[in-house]
C-alpha cells in the first residue's frame, strides 16, 4: 500500500498570500527583516522540502514492494530446498528434520473419543424422567391469558 504523499495547507495558505503582496509591490519591504522576497525564499524551501519528503515516499514504497517480492520468492525456495531434501532423504529422515521439517513418526495424530451409546449414557437415564415431568407440567393449564385468545401462560 502506497504511503499517504504530503500537502501543506500552511504552504497553500503562503503562496495566495505572497501572490496578493505581490500585488501590493515587487519589492515590498515592511522592515524588520519581512521582506516579500525573504517570504519567497521560505515558500520555496518549504515547497522544496515537500517535493523531497514526497520523492522519498515513492521510493520507499518502490523498495517495500521490492522486499515483498524477495521474500515472497525466498518464500518459494525455503518450501523447495525443504521438498528437495525430502526427495533425497525422506519425510522420516533426521536430515529433513535438520532442515525444518517435521518428520513423519513426530506428527501428532488426533485422539478421537469414542462416542457413548446413547441408551449407556447417564445423562439420557438421568433425563427421562425429567422429560415426563416437564411434559406433564406444559400440558396442565395453570393460567388463562385474559384477553380471551385462548393462549395458556405457563410458569
Amino acid at each position: 500500500m502506497a504511503r499517504p504523499k504530503r500537502s501543506s495547507a500552511a504552504l497553500q495558505k503562503a503562496e495566495k498570500r505572497e501572490a496578493g503582496l505581490q500585488s501590493i509591490s515587487d519589492n515590498l519591504d515592511l522592515g524588520n527583516n519581512l521582506t516579500l522576497e525573504s517570504y519567497t525564499q521560505r515558500i520555496q524551501a518549504l515547497r522544496s522540502q515537500i517535493f523531497t519528503y514526497n520523492s522519498t515516499l515513492s521510493t520507499l514504497d518502490d523498495l517495500s514492494r521490492d522486499i515483498k517480492d524477495a521474500e515472497q520468492v525466498l518464500r518459494s525456495l525455503s518450501e523447495q530446498m525443504l521438498l528437495g531434501v525430502a526427495a533425497k532423504y525422506g519425510k522420516d529422515s533426521g536430515e529433513y528434520g535438520k532442515a525444518g521439517g517435521v518428520p513423519k513418526s513426530e506428527y501428532r495424530r488426533p485422539t478421537r473419543k469414542k462416542p457413548e451409546s446413547v441408551a449407556d449414557s447417564p445423562q439420557t437415564v438421568a433425563s427421562k424422567p425429567m422429560n415426563e415431568e416437564i411434559f406433564q407440567i406444559m400440558s396442565e393449564p395453570k393460567a388463562v391469558n385474559g384477553n380471551g385468545n385462548g393462549k395458556v401462560l405457563v410458569s
